[in-house]
């Protein structure tokens, strides 16, 4: 997620692009960073994380500060939105200053982090990395190194009410179409309810909802050689199908200024038919305290396409040890704590939010509780990577302006896309 989520994403999760590691940027460019440092020291640390949507990070970070009387974490929670994140993770760096630990990192933020040496090489063997998602493991490396390991995982998911659709007659959409068709069977009995929402406020979130359609309509945002990729007719019609839904009123004027939150207490109030959304918000919009008005009523799809299933970006947070922290041994043994089967399960259990370990999408009492694991492995599995790159932040930065620009009439879809052809070509040279 975008969120810890999360930005998570972040990231996606994706659909998004497949930028080399290996393109420039600043700090140290193409080169790869230098060997491992010492892991020593012993004492307290602090946990530097985004706002902290599931409710249960303090719950384990609990648990080991009662077993670690001397070596406790404290959590620094920063602001809900990515981007603020990573500035804050980043003006902190460039200080060289202790104050941050272990940083959570969206899966994205890999490449500019490692290349600057904000964070530490990470020994291998240390980690159960076996035991995970390939997927995901491959998002803590930068230049085959690790970096950071993988605490949780993101796919893009289609929430929609079960109840309205099964009242119509109706299955979750597999296309645009059926999704536009189902729309216009069911709304018009449905007063409040809108028909569609993802995260396309101008920020990381539309990066990822912006190269979900793109990758959903069978194109690319860049190719395997790292080139954008943004001149084609299957880039055209993935960003003309969120230019359209906003024409239509099929994505509701005020769900452009939605991020993960807005979106969730959108869909929990009963306000959406259909939500592009990441895990977390299962738990929550499941919940049966009265704080959802749609518990009971929704389940989860895989997200639709042009002409078949789309396809996700792939989201997540890793967790990696500030090069400045000086209790870096502690660090290291609390994110061996953090990524074991065991608190990954409790995890899962107490916030929905997707693990890491491989084995739990299919324990079958897991599956019982969380029906959604099913798809969301899919989901994983079949996600498209956002791109490990030192210039990751200017690349969305340029795919939140051009898609925000075609979404709010200012320019046509295809002039939006002949722009940002041109500016990702220099930024990937």
């Amino acid at each position: 997620m975008i969120l810890p989520r999360r930005i998570a994403l972040v990231t996606a999760a994706t659909a998004a692009l497949v930028l080399g590691a290996s393109a420039c940027g600043s700090g140290t460019g193409s080169q790869a960073p230098p060997g491992p440092a010492a892991l020593e020291g012993v004492g307290p640390i602090t946990l530097v994380t985004g706002k902290d949507t599931s409710g249960n990070l303090q719950n384990q970070v609990d648990e080991w500060n009662a077993a670690h009387a001397d070596q406790k974490v404290t959590v620094i929670e920063l602001p809900e939105d990515a981007d603020a994140q990573r500035q804050q993770m980043v003006q902190n760096a460039r200080t060289q200053s202790d104050a941050y630990g272990v940083l959570n990192l969206d899966v994205v933020w890999t490449a500019e982090f490692a290349a600057n040496q904000w964070v530490v090489p990470l020994p291998e063997a240390d980690f159960p990395l076996t035991e995970l998602l390939p997927a995901t493991v491959e998002t803590g490396k930068y230049f085959k190194r690790l970096y950071a390991v993988p605490i949780t995982s993101d796919g893009g998911l289609l929430y929609y009410r079960k109840d309205l659709l099964d009242a119509a007659g109706l299955k979750p959409p597999t296309t645009w179409a059926e999704l536009k068709d189902a729309c216009a069977k069911v709304l018009p009995s449905s007063p409040g309810t809108a028909c569609y929402a993802g995260q396309f406020e101008k920020y990381e979130g539309l990066t990822v909802n912006f190269s979900e359609a793109v990758n959903s309509a069978g194109g690319t945002v860049v190719g395997d050689d790292g080139r954008p990729t943004l001149n084609t007719d299957a880039a055209t019609e993935g960003l003309k199908f969120l230019v359209d839904a906003v024409k239509s009123g099929e994505i509701p004027q005020k769900a452009r200024t939605f991020k993960e939150e807005e979106g969730r207490r959108a869909f929990q109030a009963g306000e959406l038919l259909f939500h592009r959304q990441w895990p977390y918000q299962y738990a929550k919009a499941g919940a049966t305290d009265g704080s959802s008005a749609v518990a009971g009523k929704f389940a989860v799809a895989p997200l639709p396409g042009a002409k078949g299933p789309g396809a996700s970006a792939l989201g997540g947070h890793n967790y990696a040890v500030s090069a400045y922290t000086k209790n870096k041994k502690t660090a290291v043994d609390f994110i061996k704590y953090s990524v074991s089967e065991d608190q990954q399960r409790k995890n899962l259990e107490k916030s929905s939010q997707a693990p890491t370990w491989a084995a739990l999408y299919d324990e079958a009492d897991l599956v019982a509780k969380f029906p959604y694991l099913t798809v969301l492995k899919k989901s994983i599995e079949n996600a498209v990577k956002r791109p490990s790159v030192v210039k990751y932040q200017e690349v969305s930065r340029a795919i939140q302006e051009a898609a925000y620009s075609a979404m709010s009439g200012g320019s046509t879809p295809e002039d939006a896309l002949k722009s940002l052809q041109g500016k990702l070509e220099s930024l990937t040279q």
